[in-house]
């Protein structure tokens, strides 16, 4: 693989899963953001995980790689997000006061990034030894789901 490939592919990647763990971490109840509950993430987990595995028509050893895989994701979005955190509240801290709080925003940057340099080869590693166990015709739908940019239960949008 040509190296700027590989580097966007990489970067494409690791954005996906921060904007896909920051999304995960909070949903609408009650008209505000909360951090969802083991409990919801679990079920949530469960959904995609079997969705994905009906969509894909996945054996018993490709269904364990893609639990492996979440179980992955889910491990970096806890690095990235940890419980009690609220990223809404850092954000308003740095602009709290007259200046903008540099530092602060170094060192959250510093933190979000560190969590993903150490938690991605992990999930890179899982990724890939599930992708790369699918037949092609599963690959294909992986891709096509993948150029929809949408989930697998949400036909007709584009």
């Amino acid at each position: 693989m040509r190296p700027w490939i590989k580097r966007t592919l990489i970067g494409l990647f690791g954005a996906t899963i921060l904007v896909g763990g920051l999304s995960a971490c909070g949903h609408q109840r009650g008209g505000g953001m909360h951090q969802m509950s083991e409990e919801d993430s679990a079920k949530m987990r469960t959904r995609m995980l079997e969705r994905a595995g009906k969509e894909l028509n996945l054996d018993e050893a490709q269904k364990a790689r893609l639990a492996l895989l979440a179980d992955k994701l889910g491990e970096q979005r806890k690095a990235l997000m940890p419980q009690g955190s609220d990223p809404r509240a850092e954000m308003q801290a740095l602009v709290a006061g007259a200046k903008f709080d540099r530092e602060k925003a170094s060192a959250f940057v510093d933190a979000k990034t560190g969590a993903l340099k150490s938690k991605s080869p992990e999930v890179i590693t899982a990724a890939a030894d599930f992708y790369d166990s699918l037949k092609p015709e599963q690959q294909l739908k992986v891709r096509e789901f993948m150029a929809k940019r949408h989930g697998w239960g949400h036909r007709g949008r584009g």
